[in-house]
């Protein structure tokens, strides 16, 4: 199916207009070409400072997880983040006729409602059901998970930090609170279609500088598999952010979508092939007891030592089950989850 022809299907499908929040006006209150320039100016400004010093810039020898690049580079984002909130907090009061509790909703930071933050939390979580299942059952996950020891070891570094608190958190204010507004503010407002997917491209053209960035750190690495690594990253981006777009508009909550976000960053791809398993198993068997005892320094030692075994092939099937059938319970539940009185735009099927 070509590219226009998909778009107009979920055009029709997601409504050809939608209920916006904010109040029109007869003269334009912003062209689209003034909107597509300033979130051209915001994605410049969200990436260009990382080049700009040599304590984020990086080179054969400076990766981009190295901790004090993580912290530079969290410094020029909050900076970015807040001069680009200005603009669009002067436009939607001055040329959106907006109070100061509605540019707060349009932002998506308030009103809060919970179950808006939490309903698409559950939904993605639908989505992943597989993997959640390969994660906690399979792999045994869940001992880590009740103790909290899985959570403290991974946002006490700093790359777990940027990855699951301080990347959403900016990524979802800069290109979720900010630069939705702009789109919204143009007369005649964009369908609900246009804003979903189109907008979202800034989001996925943002992590383009990561090929730079792998070309210079990985210097061996040849340039086709790099650039298909690139165009693999741009691609899930720009689908992730038509997803967050969706939700954004339909709760009118940024907060639910920040969630959303860093769930999907600790998950990854869900596999979609190959057999589970290959895992490390205690005394030969899935989940059997540890059984310890001193060696000769008197130190704690496993008696039966752990091995990697191959499980049964009826694990793989509950997986590829368990993804199924999530998939479609989040499709089922799309709409009804996401439904929420600060819904900044009105559509549905």
């Amino acid at each position: 199916m070509a590219p226009t022809a998909l778009y107009d299907r979920l055009s029709t499908y997601l409504g050809d207009t939608g209920t916006s929040a904010l109040p029109l006006t007869d003269p334009p209150m912003l062209t689209a070409s003034a909107a597509v320039a300033l979130s051209i100016l915001y994605t410049t400004l969200y990436v260009a400072p990382f080049y700009l010093s040599t304590t984020t810039r990086p080179s054969p020898t400076l990766s981009r997880d190295a901790p004090t690049v993580i912290r530079a580079r969290i410094r020029l984002v909050n900076l970015s983040v807040i001069l680009c909130a200005l603009p669009t907090i002067y436009l939607l009061s001055h040329h959106g006729h907006l109070s100061s509790s509605q540019i707060l909703h349009h932002l998506g930071f308030y009103p809060i409602f919970p179950l808006s933050t939490l309903k698409p939390l559950l939904l993605t979580a639908l989505l992943f059901a597989g993997p959640l299942f390969e994660r906690a059952i399979i792999d045994s996950g869940w001992r880590y998970w009740i103790t909290g020891q899985d959570l403290y070891e991974t946002l006490s570094s700093w790359i777990g930090y940027r990855n699951f608190i301080a990347g959403p958190t900016n990524e979802e204010l800069f290109f979720r609170s900010l630069l939705l507004p702009l789109h919204m503010l143009i007369h005649p407002p964009p369908t609900p279609a246009t804003l979903i997917f189109a907008t979202p491209l800034y989001f996925g053209i943002a992590h383009i500088h990561h090929f730079y960035e792998f070309t210079l750190t990985h210097p061996f690495t040849p340039l086709i598999p790099a650039l298909v690594r690139s165009l693999v990253q741009f691609g899930y981006t720009t689908v992730f952010g038509w997803y967050a777009t969706f939700l954004f508009l339909r709760t009118g909550n940024v907060w639910g979508v920040v969630l959303v976000h860093s769930f999907c960053n600790w998950m990854g791809l869900p596999r979609v092939w190959g057999r589970v398993g290959g895992v490390v198993v205690e005394g030969g068997t899935v989940g059997g007891p540890v059984v310890r005892g001193k060696d000769d320094d008197g130190d704690m030692k496993r008696k039966d030592e752990e091995k990697e075994v191959g499980l049964n092939v009826g694990w793989t099937v509950m997986y590829y089950v368990s993804l199924v059938v999530g998939a479609f319970a989040w499709w089922k539940c799309l709409w009804w989850l996401t439904e929420s009185e600060g819904a900044l735009m009105r559509f549905g099927p």
